[in-house]
């Protein structure tokens, strides 16, 4: 495989995907909605030109709901294991959110030199990046988040 393709997929491997290039963007995110999606303190978001991630196998269900900005976010996961493996963000249209820890091994072939909403880091987070902000340009809250979806 050339140092541009990669692979990935989900945990149960019924889902296999293919990115070429590299990532137009890669952060470590610690948005409610990340830490809800990925079940962790924060999500590892790597972006590509939509035309640049390829389904290789498998079946998807979407989840789609509205930020408090607005816009809407759509998860795509694994219809077997769960999996979180893509999304689709309105804020970003042309790009696709892939799950940083989905690709194979090494996993971590990317960089991370940003974080975004490191107000919501966890306090055990210790992340080395060049760029960190406490929220992210886009964030335009237009209705409040639900208590159990607030940043607090």
């Amino acid at each position: 495989m050339s140092d541009d393709l990669h692979q990935g997929g989900c945990l149960c491997g019924a889902v296999r995907y293919e990115t070429k290039g590299q990532p137009v963007k890669a952060a470590a995110c610690h948005c409610r909605y990340c830490q809800l999606r990925s079940g962790s303190a924060f999500g590892v978001s790597v972006y590509f030109a939509a035309e640049n991630v390829t389904m290789l196998r498998g079946d998807l269900r979407d989840y789609t709901f509205q930020t408090e900005s607005g816009r809407s976010f759509t998860t795509r996961f694994c219809t077997t294991c769960g999996t979180t493996v893509f999304w689709q963000l309105e804020v970003f249209p042309g790009l696709t959110g892939v799950a940083g820890a989905t690709f194979d091994p090494p996993s971590f072939w990317y960089g991370i030199e940003r974080e975004v909403f490191a107000r919501n880091r966890a306090p055990f987070v210790g992340l080395h990046v060049k760029d960190s902000s406490d929220a992210s340009s886009s964030y335009v809250p237009k209705v409040a988040d639900p208590g159990r979806l607030s940043s607090g």
